[in-house]
């Protein structure tokens, strides 16, 4: 009976064990689904980003979301999400709610592919919070570019913001410190502040549209007419990219023969040298494929910089316009052709040069602009840089400008200059009225000044020019050039840093 008892008692005791157990087990199973379906919610509301009725209004204004820019900048299928669940910090202000948190907050990030290769991404999403930065979106930011830093890899921001996140204060502009055509603006202070200061009447366009950076202010490189537009040219822009300054300059396979003769060329400079060309049709027949991908084409128009690729390897061109300003270098155009030549110094990318410089822009806007210290800058630029450096005369090269444009005397590795090159101090007319005033045969002293300085052979036989060549060899000779130089190396003593006159 005691056994029987004991037997019963045990039997409900584990009867117990086994509820316990079963209950357990049943809280165990439910707490996984729970987990995952607040994951697949959040996931679903992130991808949204401001909701539905944001996004609609994004695209009435012909703009594209952060997440469709990304997907149409990257290779298909390629890009990996990083900080997807992170929300802002903010408790002030009604931010504290939960109609106010949006899981990855007012940016994208993460990495992905173009062609294949490794690039870092963010992309700021203007439905969450017109894009404002806070210091969850700034944090997201440093992230990846610490990332990026460490595999050596590019970061591409595709900025579409409102500027610092006013409910946040100060943590939003400590971000800022940290990560230091018609449908965008870029400016410090937007109109209604300008009006407040200054009472000056302006536009968001006039302000900072993209007409004003790209061609009046030098803030913006190029404009284009949408998203999709910009984000294609971009995609084309990377491939001419080496993936960090550790990496050499990216070549490719070239389908144009290296020595290919362009004919054409013989005749392209005018016989009248006061008559213009245009040297953008100099760089098409010169470069692999006529493929020139110009950088600021609509700024500083007497100067030409952009990228191409010779027998598959790119490189950096840089090119006095003589249809602008007869190719004067000017305070703008110093600048653009310095910050373009110091990009590929730094980048390990060759640099072509094209020379046809009457001299320095006069008159006292310039000077009072402080030319003599912006020219000063291209000067510096080509003397400091150590990638390989062929130039090549095609006309005018006069005075201090010659010397700039990358000439022998800036430690220019290739010098050429084609026979219709005249490399003097300056112009025969100019010259003449200096020397030979009061003469009375003008005419005959101009001819002697044309017949000694005039044309490339003084320069030649003193090795300021390594040859002069037919300009229909041009491309042969440069190619050449570059697998020569291909492994140029220039040990420069140690410094904290350059002193450019900024």
């Amino acid at each position: 009976m005691a056994a029987a008892m004991r037997v019963v008692a045990a039997g409900a005791r584990l009867s117990v064990v086994v509820s316990g157990l079963r209950s357990a087990v049943r809280n165990l199973c439910s707490q996984p689904v729970s987990v995952n379906e607040r994951i697949e919610n959040k996931r679903s509301t992130a991808l949204v980003g401001g909701g539905q009725r944001r996004v609609e209004a994004q695209h009435k204004r012909g703009k594209l979301t952060a997440r469709e820019r990304i997907s149409l900048l990257l290779d298909p299928g390629s890009f990996v999400e990083s900080d997807m669940f992170v929300e802002h910090r903010c408790a002030d202000f009604g931010m504290a709610a939960e109609k106010n948190k949006f899981p990855g907050d007012s940016v994208v990030t993460g990495r992905g592919r173009i062609n294949g290769r490794l690039v870092y991404v963010f992309s700021q999403d203007f439905t969450v919070f017109g894009g404002s930065l806070s210091g969850a979106h700034a944090q997201k930011i440093c992230k990846i570019m610490d990332q990026a830093m460490t595999v050596g890899a590019p970061v591409i921001g595709l900025n579409d913001s409102g500027g610092a996140r006013i409910q946040e204060g100060v943590e939003s502009l400590a971000g800022y410190a940290d990560i230091f055509l018609d449908t965008s603006y870029l400016f410090i202070t937007g109109p209604d502040v300008v009006k407040s200061v200054t009472n000056e009447d302006v536009t968001q366009e006039e302000l900072g549209g993209a007409r004003t950076h790209t061609t009046t202010s030098g803030v913006a490189h190029k404009a284009f007419e949408n998203d999709v537009d910009a984000l294609c040219n971009l995609r084309e822009f990377f491939n001419y990219l080496p993936l960090s300054n550790q990496d050499p300059a990216p070549i490719c396979e070239c389908h144009d023969p290296s020595d290919r003769m362009v004919p054409e060329l013989d005749t392209i400079v005018p016989l009248e040298s006061t008559k213009a060309y245009n040297m953008v049709d100099i760089i098409h027949s010169v470069v692999d494929e006529r493929e020139f991908f110009e950088i600021m084409p609509n700024y500083a128009k007497n100067i030409v910089v952009g990228f191409a690729r010779m027998n598959g390897r790119t490189v950096g061109i840089v090119g006095n316009q003589p249809k602008v300003a007869s190719g004067c270098l000017d305070i703008n155009s110093s600048v653009k052709g310095a910050r373009f030549v110091r990009f590929c110094d730094a980048f390990n990318i060759p640099l072509i040069t094209f020379v046809d410089v009457p001299g320095f822009l006069p008159g006292t806007a310039q000077e009072y602009g402080g030319i003599i210290r912006h020219g000063a800058k291209l000067l510096y630029a080509f003397a400091e840089a150590t990638v390989p450096k062929v130039t090549v005369i095609t006309r005018k090269a006069y005075g201090g400008a010659y010397d700039v444009m990358s000439s022998k005397h800036l430690c220019g590795d290739i010098n050429y200059a084609w026979p219709t090159a005249e490399i003097a101090v300056m112009g025969a007319k100019g010259a003449v009225e200096i020397i030979f005033k009061g003469h009375e045969n003008v005419e005959a002293a101009r001819a002697e000044y044309i017949e000694k300085f005039a044309n490339p052979f003084p320069a030649a036989v003193r090795g300021f020019v390594d040859d002069i060549i037919q300009p229909s060899s041009t491309r042969a000779r440069i190619c050449c050039d570059l697998d020569v130089l291909a492994s140029k190396k220039v040990q420069r003593p140690w410094r904290k840093h350059a002193n450019i006159p900024l």
